[in-house]
């Protein structure tokens, strides 16, 4: 399967192919894979991320899905690439991962149907839809800084062009221990879906990105931590958690809290121990 990488090459975004353990760029430069510097392989107008669509995810939180899919939008600015650095903001205690596929849009996509979608997708790559939950008693709606504050949606290494979908595994490890082990065939709704179902009122542009989803046990992660999300056929993306280089001010907007929506979403939907928890530290 044709995999591209976009690497920052003699100061310049490129895009490149990948053969074996080298990049090569259109003009014949050439890069070892361990020695470039990724940059996010698509350059979306939009980033767009289902809530709920892993049948484990479903049953952790003890709910159920509704009759169609649901979504938040991530702002570009949140964009990160593999290796990159994914900051938790001082203040903030709360920064999960959420490893996913991403699909890529390569044609303009309106009012299509399901078996339409994949003439319109240009391919796949891995996601890791982090969440600053410190954020979520205020920003439950609209998700806006809890999924999309700074850094938060790395994408990467590679656009894998010609991946089937179906039946694949996807891991998130931290610091080598996998803490995710999900495949796509526990999602309710395909990528072919997902697509057909946002196109039906929002344009879908080349280099758009949907993230679909991630399956259970989404934890808080710390400063220090490495985490990699592993994909069957699309590669793994790997990122490092820092503290940001300033606290969230305190002389303006809704401040990070620690309620028990708060705490009992980062652990994994663990309702039954509302109010008898004991302290974390």
């Amino acid at each position: 399967m044709p995999e591209y990488r976009r690497i920052l090459l003699d100061g310049a975004a490129t895009r490149t192919r990948r053969e074996g353990d080298e990049l090569v760029s259109a003009d014949g430069r050439v890069v070892g894979v361990e020695d470039a510097v990724h940059l996010p392989p698509s350059v979306p107008s939009k980033i767009i991320a289902v809530h709920l669509n892993h049948r484990s995810r479903v049953e952790e939180f003890m709910t159920s899905l509704p009759p169609a899919p649901t979504y938040f939008h991530k702002p570009t600015s949140s964009l990160n690439g593999h290796r990159g650095a994914i900051v938790r903001p001082e203040r903030c205690k709360y920064l999960n991962y959420e490893g996913e596929v991403a699909i890529v849009i390569g044609r303009t996509a309106r009012n299509i149907s399901p078996a339409e979608a994949g003439d319109h997708i240009a391919g796949y790559t891995v996601g890791n839809d982090y969440g600053l939950h410190d954020f979520r008693d205020t920003d439950a709606g609209s998700m806006l800084r809890v999924k999309g504050s700074d850094t938060l949606c790395p994408l990467g290494p590679g656009l894998v062009t010609d991946w089937d979908f179906r039946g694949k595994r996807l891991r998130t490890l931290v610091n080598g221990t996998v803490v995710q082990d999900g495949s796509t065939d526990e999602m309710e709704w395909d990528m072919h879906y997902l697509v057909a179902d946002i196109a039906r009122t929002i344009t879908l542009n080349p280099g758009d990105v949907l993230l679909s989803g991630t399956p259970a046990n989404s934890r808080p992660v710390r400063p220090g931590d490495v985490v990699e999300v592993e994909v069957e056929g699309l590669g793994r993306l790997t990122n490092h958690i820092v503290t940001g280089p300033a606290p969230v001010r305190d002389d303006c907007g809704a401040q990070p809290t620690e309620s028990e929506e708060v705490v009992s979403t980062a652990f994994g939907g663990d309702w039954e121990f509302r109010g008898v928890r004991a302290p974390r530290r």
